[in-house]
């Protein structure tokens, strides 16, 4: 169960996964050994799963999007790991409702963007999607 403290804590690696232990503990206002045995059984139950790094679109005018998929019966994992070939896919996400996959597209220019939705829609077991392009990032992840 996560506390309070837990949540801050995740709230502020989330925001710079690499700030020192001792800057975490003071802004936590606790001890920077309760600090480390926190992360340290965050990351134990599996709850924190590893860190990342983000990055700016390195590529100028790059073009980045979210496509909603819904697959016909039984395709799902053979659309996923069609999917997770692709090197334009940064994330894969089975969800509830109406759609069954979310995928998190980055491609160079609109031509790129173009070129891989014609492909991705003629995968087997697609049955359709809905593509929105990201306009500007409000607050990141």
């Amino acid at each position: 169960m996560l506390d309070s403290i837990d949540r801050r804590l995740i709230a502020l690696l989330r925001t710079d996964a690499r700030m020192p232990l001792a800057k975490l503990a003071a802004a936590l206002g606790i001890t920077r050994a309760t600090a480390r045995a926190r992360l340290d059984r965050l990351l134990t139950t599996g709850v924190i799963t590893g860190f990342t790094v983000t990055v700016r679109n390195p590529e100028p005018g790059g073009v980045r999007a979210v496509t909603l998929i819904e697959v016909d019966g039984r395709h799902a994992e053979s659309v996923i790991r069609r999917l997770s070939g692709l090197p334009e896919i940064r994330a894969l996400h089975t969800t509830n409702g109406r759609w069954d996959i979310v995928a998190e597209i980055e491609v160079p220019t609109l031509g790129d963007f173009d070129t891989l939705l014609r492909t991705i829609r003629q995968f087997e077991g697609i049955a359709n999607s809905e593509t929105s392009i990201l306009l500007a990032a409000r607050k990141g992840m």
